[in-house]
């Protein structure tokens, strides 16, 4: 593939939703593509980079959401996710990302993903913890059937791994039969270097990835702010 840009222009079309991400791990293992194509959407392909693609867990805050570029809903705007997901592209070259599972706190958000976007959210509790340990931040997500621990280090990361899992500006999702692009825009991510501390880890296993063994690319950002444009649907290679 190509190497990724660490940006994208605006988006060229009316806000639908603007939200940021808080507290991100990236936590990343390297797969066949061949893994990964049954789970994508008509229309898409695994993205590849070095003959590798990726299945990420990706513990975080969203923190909030509203809708086009009006003021954050109360209380239903801020919620705890862990979603596992994967890379996609499509006849035009549009690189995005899949999502195979998305655990959410609020109910009122999951009902709604789920019926208008067709996205596969569960509702699950959760909850985060953060401790300071010799200067350093160390943060915990535990969830339905999850538990990641992650010591966050100083060292800015940019190699390529980190900058295909991050730079994504859009994702494919199939919905009432048809495959849809929903754009977004944010800035570069500010990644930098985690340890995993603890990982037990059933999310994966749950979205059909019975993966072993530590994570491959490790990163955390503290914060990226992101804005969504409406979905369109993807056809014969083109979107309407």
């Amino acid at each position: 593939m190509d190497r990724l840009p660490p940006t994208t222009s605006p988006l060229t079309g009316p806000v639908m939703m603007h939200q940021h991400w808080d507290d991100v791990a990236f936590l990343h293992w390297a797969v066949d593509p061949d893994l990964v194509a049954p789970h994508l959407p008509p229309g898409t392909r695994p993205d590849i980079l070095d003959g590798r693609t990726y299945v990420g867990l990706i513990p975080f805050t969203l923190r909030g959401a509203g809708p086009g570029r009006g003021p954050a809903v109360p209380y239903l705007g801020t919620f705890l996710e862990t979603n596992v997901r994967m890379y996609s592209v499509d006849d035009q070259g549009r690189r995005g990302v899949v999502f195979a599972s998305l655990d959410a706190q609020r109910l009122a958000v999951v009902m709604a993903a789920r019926t208008v976007f067709g996205l596969p959210y569960r509702w699950a509790r959760m909850r985060r913890y953060e401790r300071t340990r010799d200067g350093a931040r160390e943060l915990a997500w535990t969830g339905r059937s999850s538990r990641i621990v992650v010591r966050v280090g100083a060292d800015p990361v940019g190699d390529d791994v980190a900058v295909f899992t991050s730079a994504r500006f859009g994702l494919h999702v199939e919905h009432l039969g048809r495959t849809w692009w929903i754009p977004n825009e944010h800035e570069p991510w500010p990644l930098r270097s985690a340890e995993v501390l603890a990982l037990d880890d059933g999310l994966r296993a749950a979205a059909g990835f019975d993966l072993t063994g530590p994570p491959d690319h490790v990163a955390f950002a503290a914060r990226v702010t992101t804005r969504f444009g409406f979905p369109r649907e993807l056809r014969r290679g083109s979107l309407r």
